[in-house]
């Protein structure tokens, strides 16, 4: 067999980092993961070429190549999804679809030939053994969780790595909470699996043998979900292998706000060379984190828990959302003071959206309010559903928030205030590479001396200059940061 794995483009949005990744020479801010695991899963024999969209172009010689064409995706891939659908049935090709886009609207893409759903480790074998005997079928579908131990080291070595500015691994799968806007735990569930840490330094070993240098993104949804493990047995590995192998790695995650709780944990991370970690912080609104059920959130100071991660050692990004049902009317200002006061640099605030297989979608739909898909993009200005907030109040309030974090004098004030409160731990490491060089160069060009912002940053880069050296670069990655989000939100320069 002749296997083509595609990787849709993504729109440009808050999370493509598209203007930024100008700046460093890269195409695409995250290797497709997924799919290089899929890759493996596949019988050794059969010959694999993959394309991601992201960084390549796709040609009908391409599709011709192959046997079958397997396609994984996100939501917010939808529309890159259906012309590569279109191209196949075009070219006589068939298809093979699968990733949260297809397992949440499978419906909706009768145009695929077979569609193999959830996770892979159990839907993809029934469909190898029906593809061997000469009758493969339609759907594969498992309510199963998989034992994602016995899970196959992805195949790097399909990847262009130098196009990319960050690698990716998996540790575990599914999240002990259960919030009521997010799917993670319909397609995941709630029990939380973990691969071990032999796996985990295997990959980090197949990466460093590929001479992959620099950040490396922990793709769990919730890293700390299954803490004691994380304690006990991996975090430990991981600091040995970076102190063998000279720090050669930065690591970013996700978690959950309950980190703040365990300085033992924040302590263990910081060592193993984690140096952001985003956060859900959601709204200050008490009222809206009980009723999206954000049972992790309240009855917390949010603010304070923010600065015990920062103080950690580990810079702090983070989700922010409008509209929910009690949302009050002050709730925009308020999400303001809570981002500046904070100095979380990356503040992503969206508009509230219903994923399929979310709580929220079925106590939406069964009220009536559900307008639409969920588009996978909560800053593009749209909502699936009816708010209990007049839509227009609720969006003029949205683009305040975004105008006010994001205007330079607002941003860059943000950005100082974080950085004059963060120290650098000695096993962040990041190396002066000839591409972030010429990002220093770049930024220095068009930030200080043609965009209307270039006092901002000049005030930014010279307080870190002659204060704390170590952080420039890192003054200048939220410079080039905060150019791409003016620039996804269209605002001025």
């Amino acid at each position: 067999m002749k296997i083509l794995l595609v990787n849709p483009q993504y729109p440009i949005t808050y999370w493509s980092f598209k203007h930024a990744l100008k700046f460093v020479s890269k195409q695409a801010a995250h290797i497709p993961l997924g799919l290089i695991t899929v890759a493996s899963m596949l019988p050794r024999d059969w010959e694999k070429r993959l394309i991601d969209l992201n960084t390549t172009a796709l040609y009908d010689s391409d599709i011709t190549w192959a046997d079958y064409v397997f396609i994984s995706a996100m939501t917010v891939q939808r529309d890159s999804v259906n012309a590569i659908l279109q191209r196949c049935i075009r070219l006589h090709k068939k298809t093979v679809a699968g990733g949260p886009l297809f397992t949440e609207e499978f419906e909706q893409f009768d145009q695929v030939d077979h569609l193999v759903l959830n996770e892979a480790e159990i839907t993809l074998p029934p469909f190898l053994d029906d593809l061997r005997k000469g009758r493969p079928g339609k759907i594969y579908r498992s309510d199963l969780f998989a034992d994602i131990s016995a899970t196959p080291l992805p195949d790097y070595s399909l990847l262009a790595l130098k196009k990319y500015t960050n690698a990716s691994i998996q540790y575990s799968r599914g999240c002990p909470f259960n919030c009521e806007f997010c799917d993670i735990t319909a397609l995941y569930g709630q029990q939380v699996r973990t691969k071990t840490p032999e796996q985990v330094i295997g990959e980090l070993n197949a990466l460093l043998f590929l001479g992959w240098k620099g950040g490396v993104f922990f793709v769990d949804d919730n890293f700390i979900g299954h803490r004691a493990r994380l304690k006990k047995e991996l975090l430990p590995v991981i600091i040995q292998w970076m102190e063998a192998n000279r720090y050669p790695f930065v690591f970013t995650t996700e978690a959950s706000i309950n980190l703040a709780d365990d300085r033992e944990l924040m302590h263990l991370m910081v060592k193993a060379g984690f140096s952001q970690v985003f956060i859900g912080i959601e709204t200050p609104e008490e009222s809206s984190l009980t009723a999206c059920n954000k049972l992790q959130n309240k009855k917390r100071d949010l603010m304070h828990c923010v600065r015990i991660i920062q103080q950690s050692g580990m810079e702090v990004s983070a989700g922010f959302i409008v509209g929910f049902d009690t949302d009050p009317p002050n709730i925009f200002q308020r999400q303001v003071d809570f981002i500046q006061q904070s100095g979380i640099v990356t503040a992503m605030v969206g508009l509230l959206n219903a994923p399929r297989l979310s709580n929220l979608y079925k106590r939406l739909e069964a009220e009536g309010r559900i307008l639409s898909s969920c588009s996978g993009d909560n800053t593009d200005f749209s909502m699936n559903f009816k708010p209990v907030m007049d839509m227009k109040v609720l969006m003029d309030g949205y683009r305040k928030i975004i105008q006010d974090i994001y205007s330079g004098k607002s941003y860059y004030k943000r950005a100082l205030i974080f950085l004059k409160n963060y120290n650098l731990p000695e096993t962040i490491r990041r190396q002066m590479t000839f591409n972030k060089f010429i990002a220093v160069v770049k930024s220095i060009v068009y930030f200080g001396f043609i965009k209307t912002n270039r006092r901002y940053y000049w005030n930014l880069i010279l307080w870190s200059l002659f204060n704390k050296p170590r952080l420039l670069p890192l003054a200048v990655t939220y410079s080039i940061y905060g150019y791409h989000f003016r620039k996804v939100f269209d605002l001025k320069s």
